[in-house]
């Protein structure tokens, strides 16, 4: 990777200086101090496969507006690294389609023009906050989000008669303006105004369609997930005839691959818009062997009345917590899949199922996010 323009001021790209296969020898020597410190027993250990793509695999970028020198022109792009007030304007990033640089000059330029001023966040007063864009990997579909707060009017018909007028590589399906008045700073949806088009994405996942709303969570390297995917499904031999739980589900994309193959999976999930999206989704794909529940796993786990054969979890970066693990691991069933974004998380919840007698029979790492320090897990644990 040619060193980044942006890389002093940024700061997302950690291993930059670093040759990949080296990067991920790191990460996987990581993943094995952290098994040993927590004293976790694993038959095999399957190593870590690194990323199809390098570059250009992130499939959803946030960028944020403001400005990298207190009264400086605006810049629109990611938090300078250690400086919570300054955004730094990053328009070459590698991680991305070079669409979505584009898209990030010409928004930009495209404010300026219209003399826009930014959200500030200590005054809370100014008309711009966030660029959201979104890609479909299989699809070539772009989805554009401009978020904004109501203090002053946001000329979206001009806006996007310039971001469609740009020469891009894939193809743009729809044009969205949010409205958020919330003072935090984080990106929530109070208003979704479609400007041009659709208002979602379509995405494939191993034959699989997936319907991506504009703030539905989804897998950021798809060619990655695939793999990785692949590899949890392989770790369950027989689904025939069974009942598979797939908890913190998300918009079901891993449930629906599950239900190609068992005969019932429930995914649940406490995001009320994702699992809508996996309905739909199941619909799309149809799928009626899909029943997805809104609500938190610790709760619903209470109301269920099936009883699992299988259990798939993947959680958020903070895992599993012990009160809802101690519910998932009293079901006492055989085989439990767990996909982790956090391998720090995952052994806390690891030395916990050892207590329950479980072991790990066999743990691979993925590199979903080469140059970043974040590594994926997937594990099967067995009951002994």
């Amino acid at each position: 990777m040619e060193i980044c323009k942006h890389n002093e001021g940024c700061g997302g790209c950690i291993y930059q200086e670093i040759p990949y296969q080296d990067q991920i020898i790191l990460k996987g020597k990581e993943i094995l101090r952290l098994l040993d410190e927590k004293k976790i027993s694993y038959e095999k250990y399957l190593g870590i496969e690194g990323s199809p793509k390098r570059y250009a695999y992130r499939n959803k970028m946030e960028y944020t507006f403001g400005d990298e020198i207190k009264n400086g022109e605006m810049t629109l792009g990611m938090h300078k690294k250690g400086r919570f007030m300054s955004i730094v304007t990053v328009d070459e990033c590698q991680l991305v389609d070079s669409d979505f640089n584009e898209i990030l000059k010409a928004t930009l330029e495209f404010c300026n023009e219209k003399g826009y001023s930014y959200y500030h966040k200590k005054t809370h007063l100014g008309l711009m906050r966030n660029l959201i864009i979104r890609k479909g990997e299989h699809t070539s579909e772009l989805l554009i989000n401009v978020v904004t707060s109501s203090q002053l009017p946001f000329d979206g018909g001009d806006y996007a008669d310039k971001i469609r007028a740009l020469p891009l590589n894939n193809r743009i399906v729809g044009v969205l303006h949010t409205v958020n008045d919330k003072v935090a700073d984080f990106v929530y949806c109070e208003k979704l105004f479609p400007i041009w088009g659709r208002d979602y994405y379509m995405e494939e996942i191993m034959t699989l369609k997936f319907k991506v709303s504009a703030f539905s969570f989804f897998q950021t390297n798809i060619l990655a997930v695939e793999k990785l995917y692949t590899e949890a499904l392989s770790l369950i031999k027989d689904l025939d005839g069974k009942t598979v739980f797939d908890l913190y589900c998300g918009t079901g994309t891993i449930t629906q691959t599950l239900a190609l193959r068992a005969k019932k999976v429930i995914g649940v999930e406490i995001v009320e818009e994702a699992v809508e999206a996996a309905r739909e989704n199941a619909r799309i794909n149809g799928l009626d062997n899909c029943e997805f529940i809104a609500g938190d796993v610790l709760e619903v786990l209470d109301r269920l009345e099936e009883k699992p054969d299988v259990i798939v979890l993947d959680p958020p970066r903070v895992g599993v917590h012990p009160k809802a693990l101690e519910k998932i691991l009293n079901y006492g069933v055989n085989q439990i899949i767990y996909i982790s974004c956090n391998p720090k998380s995952l052994v806390e919840n690891l030395s916990f199922a050892q207590y329950y007698g479980y072991k790990v029979i066999s743990i691979k790492a993925f590199d979903n996010f080469p140059y970043t320090k974040h590594t994926e897990v997937v594990l099967l644990l067995q009951r002994l």
